[in-house]
């Protein structure tokens, strides 16, 4: 079976796990304060020409999302979101869980605009009726989206201006942002994260670790004790080295974006595979993520050899489907894929 399921669909990249094995007998002090921890904050805050960055790792993403946001909430605030963001869809009512409400506005292939968020908060504090409502109090984006569309560094920089005029916190999910910022169609590196965002998370789950994200406050801005708030919900990885042999070693040589740019390339690949067999794209994404309409037979028949996700329905005989690459995509998983797809539709 060919597997285009997702992008951690693998255990770890090569390094990584050789570094672990490697530290594995070495004795080390817990909860992140071992000195692997300390080496990867360093490195991370010097990626993100942000020296006064504040780095905490947790372990994976629906857990920091929930975490991160929760913290930074007051008890009556809710997240503003993209109506197809994660924390919307695909989180399983975390955030909710949390006692805080997502408030979703519309979205353009996966992005917030702008122009539509000032709108919304300008909407809210114009009602006279707002002290018996949710108040907005943060804006939620991912980069990728949900979507595998980008930001770009003007749009970015609206969300931005307009989070500062209403004074709440931008952040930014970023399961996956290594292969958006190795994408050949952005305009948006590592450290225009860090200026335009108060927020955000450096994805490890799906960038080749076997678990862990970095999440970097980047204006001194961490919640008061929020080491201890991340244990009194249950996030502190006590073997915190866990996570900061694997952040070292992804900050160590360029292999973050190696394992982005390899992500791309294969991508692009697999582009060209899709566009061969005529596949219908949902939209065009310029990342490791692929969204093909599919006619629900040629679906069931191309199970049976490729493992892929299902996306949602177009109607009631076509199905989206993704397509996903990354550190462990290889040339010989395409020209598979490039086999299956033809054996599939010529018969």
């Amino acid at each position: 079976m060919i597997s285009f399921e997702s992008d951690y669909i693998m255990g770890a990249h090569p390094k990584i796990l050789e570094k672990l094995t490697e530290t594995n007998m070495e004795p080390l002090s817990g909860y992140g304060t071992d000195k692997y921890c300390q080496s990867a904050i360093e490195k991370i805050k010097e990626a993100c020409k942000c020296p006064n960055a504040q780095v905490h790792f947790l372990a994976g993403g629906t857990q920091t999302n929930s975490v991160v946001i929760s913290n930074m909430l007051n008890a009556y605030q809710g997240v503003v979101a993209a109506d197809t963001g994660h924390v919307s869809i695909h989180e399983a009512g975390a955030i909710e869980y949390t006692g805080h409400k997502v408030l979703t506005v519309p979205n353009h292939k996966g992005k917030i605009d702008g122009g539509e968020l000032r709108e919304y908060l300008h909407t809210f504090y114009s009602d006279d009726n707002r002290e018996h409502m949710v108040f907005p109090g943060m804006v939620y984006i991912s980069h990728p989206t949900e979507y595998g569309t980008l930001y770009s560094k003007c749009e970015l920089e609206s969300l931005d201006n307009v989070c500062k005029e209403y004074e709440i916190p931008l952040y930014m999910d970023g399961a996956r942002l290594g292969y958006g910022l190795m994408s050949k169609e952005t305009d948006v590196t590592l450290a225009d994260v860090a200026h335009l965002c108060d927020v955000f998370y450096i994805g490890g789950t799906k960038m080749g670790a076997l678990c862990g994200e970095a999440v970097v406050f980047t204006g001194n801005n961490a919640p008061k004790h929020f080491t201890t708030m991340v244990k009194q919900q249950g996030a502190l990885l006590a073997k915190g080295r866990l996570l900061g042999v694997q952040f070292d070693t992804l900050f160590t040589d360029g292999l973050y974006e190696q394992i982005g740019a390899h992500g791309i390339e294969m991508a692009e690949k697999l582009k060209g595979v899709l566009r061969k067999m005529n596949m219908s794209f949902y939209l065009e994404s310029p990342t490791n993520q692929q969204f093909v309409i599919l006619d629900n037979e040629v679906m069931k028949k191309l199970a049976k050899e490729v493992s892929f996700s299902f996306w949602e329905k177009v109607d009631d005989g076509h199905t989206v489907v993704r397509f996903a690459t990354s550190w462990s995509t290889t040339d010989e998983d395409i020209a598979k894929l490039e086999s299956a797809l033809k054996s599939v539709l010529d018969n």
